[in-house]
């Protein structure tokens, strides 16, 4: 008697296990690291702060440098958004350039991280996926950095004006005309002007922006020009607004009316 209500309380829980919904992330994006110019030394603090973001917003995180490995259709078919963390140089040959094309047409998000503006500078698509290419850039200095449109996930932990050390890039002009600018940087409270081998910075003027969003040939991309430096990546504030923009990039939502 015993035996056989310990093999129907056995049979109970087993089949209460069985009928559980099993968990699912919220969504998943690939994290891509690959650095055919200058490897950053933040790209290691940088993949472990989106790892935990990963953990803290419920979300699904594959990391690899590896473009062979990911960039065909296939692949990208797994993830709603794509991270391109600290990339540089030329990091896609031209069918993996075809299948990354074909997958934000088929409404797919971007997310760049700061070099990701300087990587595949003579990719006419992607120079406008991304909005703004590097030109150069100073020396890492403390600015200001100014709200120029709060109404996007990630911007509710920004002061109008705020304190923030990094490698500020100066852009070249716009390459869409689609790109709603959500930080700029106060170039009166830093030193834009420097002077490289083979070009010369002199900033950008009165409006200097460094991250932005747009929709973008049937996709999303959002741009941060922020998280040179490993410690940028403990910063809560940056972490926030980093996080709002692969959400936003992952689902289309998050944009109040």
């Amino acid at each position: 008697m015993i035996r056989s209500l310990a093999i129907l309380l056995c049979a109970c829980l087993l089949g209460g296990a069985a009928s559980a919904p099993a968990r699912a992330a919220q969504f998943n994006v690939l994290l891509f690291t690959k650095a055919s110019g200058w490897h950053h030394d933040g790209v290691h603090a940088g993949v472990t702060a989106v790892q935990e973001l990963g953990k803290l917003h419920d979300f699904e995180v594959f990391w690899t440098a590896d473009a062979g490995r990911v960039m065909n259709d296939a692949e990208l078919a797994k993830y709603q958004a794509v991270i391109f963390l600290l990339t540089t140089g030329d990091v896609l040959d031209e069918a993996q350039q075809a299948a990354f094309e074909r997958y934000i047409r088929r409404g797919g998000g971007y997310v760049g991280v700061h070099s990701a503006a300087d990587t595949e500078h003579r990719w006419p698509w992607y120079n406008r996926l991304v909005g703004h290419m590097f030109h150069v850039h100073p020396a890492i200095q403390t600015a200001i950095v100014k709200v120029e449109q709060g109404n996007f996930p990630g911007m509710e932990r920004f002061a109008p004006r705020n304190l923030f050390t990094d490698e500020w890039y100066e852009f070249g002009p716009a390459q869409s005309k689609d790109l709603v600018y959500l930080l700029s940087v106060d170039e009166s409270t830093y030193k834009p002007q420097t002077n490289w081998p083979d070009r010369v910075g002199k900033g950008m003027g009165t409006f200097h922006p460094i991250s932005w969003y747009q929709h973008y040939d049937g996709g999303r991309s959002f741009y941060t020009g922020m998280g040179h430096m490993g410690a940028t990546y403990r910063d809560q504030v940056f972490l926030h607004h980093l996080y709002g923009g692969i959400y936003w990039a992952a689902t289309g939502r998050g944009i109040g009316k």
